[in-house]
């Protein structure tokens, strides 16, 4: 099969790798029609992160189901699946509370011969980790082009508003016009947020968030982008999301808090190496709430409302390309040409 593979800063590579097997009775296999490049597929990439040369990359599949293992009973061959970023039991403890990342047999899509920018991947516990897509909407391209982002960034925006405490009737502050920041934007709104204000860099990308339903944008940086905030929140938002993990982002989210707020934070804090604003955050009693998105908890509530056509967070799709053409993709993405890449094999 021909998968993706990480060698080294700014260096992708398609090869031809060995198609995956059944090794347990709880796995499945599973052909990708669909999948991304995630923003935190650049770390590596612009060597921010290590990473082993020669491995798979790639975490937002989306595909056929092509072979189970004996105990698999919630999928079978033929069935339009979609997957998490990452693997779970749905049995621990862990996963029994929604907290699925921390599950204790849970793992990811990378590896040797493994990961999601491919033509097939190996899913490891896949009754508590796939997600099935009903058969009336299985071939529809529309619709499976609004699923994709379930993979990743859609429910990592809802965790957000979700960590933030966004209800009915009140007013949030996101911070971040990457794909993450943008389906923040969603995510509030879909909660009933009255306002939902996008703060970024690029006028393109904040345009994108007006459409998925953000009242105000703020297109600056700094004291300014602070400034503007207070003043359309009249002092500061009780509900911020922090979807950028960069200090100078959760600076911001905690000087445009109100004393009292929450902020819900699924960033990757990637560069992070003052925590300055903790004083600011104890100085405003402003709690702090989130972390990795527990996505499999999120997917299937998320996975209705795009059925019946109340959420669409496809606009974060701004370019596709061909497997073959993923180096394309990851260097539109480097140098933010592209919010988010559609991958085909």
């Amino acid at each position: 099969m021909d998968a993706a593979v990480f060698y080294g800063e700014g260096d992708i590579r398609v090869e031809d790798r060995p198609e995956p097997e059944i090794e347990s009775p709880t796995d499945a296999v599973v052909r990708v029609t669909h999948t991304a490049v995630c923003g935190s597929d650049l770390w590596p990439y612009r060597g921010y992160q290590d990473r082993e040369a020669g491995t798979g990359i790639g975490h937002e599949p989306m595909g056929i189901v092509e072979a189970v293992g004996d105990d698999v009973t919630s999928v079978e061959p033929g069935d339009r699946v979609f997957g998490p970023f990452s693997t779970s039991c749905g049995e621990c403890e862990f996963c029994r509370k929604g907290l699925h990342t921390s599950c204790v047999e849970g793992g990811g899509w990378t590896g040797p011969n493994s990961g999601a920018q491919a033509e097939y991947v190996h899913t490891e516990h896949a009754d508590g980790t796939l997600i099935r897509v009903p058969d009336r909407h299985a071939d529809d391209e529309e619709t499976l082009r609004s699923l994709l982002p379930l993979t990743d960034v859609m429910c990592t925006g809802h965790h957000a508003a979700v960590s933030a405490g966004v209800e009915a009737g009140d007013t949030a502050v996101v911070i971040g016009d990457g794909a993450v920041g943008l389906c923040g934007v969603a995510a509030a709104k879909r909660l009933g947020a009255e306002r939902v204000i996008a703060m970024g860099h690029h006028e393109d990308r904040l345009e994108i968030a007006e459409e998925l339903g953000a009242t105000d944008t703020i297109a600056a940086r700094g004291e300014e982008a602070v400034e503007r905030a207070k003043e359309l929140t009249h002092g500061g938002a009780n509900h911020v999301m922090e979807c950028v993990g960069a200090q100078s982002s959760m600076e911001t989210a905690f000087e445009v808090a109100r004393p009292g707020g929450t902020v819900g934070y699924v960033g990757v804090p990637s560069g992070v190496e003052n925590a300055e604003f903790i004083g600011t955050a104890f100085g405003k009693n402003v709690s702090l709430e989130g972390g990795v998105a527990p996505v499999r908890a999120y997917a299937e509530e998320l996975m209705a409302d795009v059925l019946q056509g109340t959420l669409d967070p496809s606009p974060v799709f701004t370019k596709e390309v061909d497997l073959r053409d993923i180096d394309e993709g990851y260097r539109a993405m480097d140098e933010r040409d592209a919010v988010k890449v559609l991958v085909k094999p």
